[in-house]
């Protein structure tokens, strides 16, 4: 097999490259452990197992109630991308914001002047495709003294399809 590859190394340098990119890229995601309700219940067992059996059940279904603390929230949806806290006269308030992806493609033609086998040029297109992968806030929830009081879940933006004009 090594052989194989250094040898089409040799014919197709660029094939090679994108395989090792994608290699590399199955590697990393099978180096990473992925967390779940499952795995986080066991990292917080403490916190877990001095929950109610209602508050346990809706933690078990990625459920929120209002009064959870931080740490069933935590074991219920996951570490939140961003954590802000605030405070005024009515006291401290930590706000969880999740985010989601979203997307755009970019969708523009080129032109590119090609030669004939006969020594004639004429102009060939080709449309060239990009994709831009954006983040979004996609939950936000509220904390008060260490118990969610509230959240809202907000709607993804949708995905955008833009042509580009290239430059004259």
């Amino acid at each position: 097999m090594i052989a194989c590859i250094a040898t089409s190394a040799r014919v197709n340098a660029p094939r090679l490259v994108r395989f090792a990119g994608w290699l590399l890229v199955v590697a990393a995601l099978g180096c990473t452990t992925t967390s779940t309700v499952a795995t986080r219940r066991q990292e917080k067992a403490a916190a877990y197992a001095a929950l109610s059996a209602e508050l346990r059940a809706a933690v078990d279904e990625g459920r929120l109630k209002t009064g959870m603390s931080e740490a069933a929230v935590y074991i219920a949806w996951g570490k939140p991308a961003q954590v802000l806290r605030s405070g005024d006269a009515t006291g401290e308030r930590t706000v969880w914001l999740y985010h989601g992806t979203t997307s755009d493609n970019y969708l523009v033609w080129r032109y590119q002047t090609m030669l004939r086998p006969d020594g004639s040029t004429f102009l060939d297109r080709t449309l060239d495709r990009s994709l831009d992968v954006r983040e979004f806030v996609a939950a936000e929830l509220t904390f008060q003294a260490g118990s969610l009081t509230s959240w809202r879940t907000l709607a993804q933006p949708p995905t955008r399809t833009i042509f580009v004009t290239p430059g004259l």
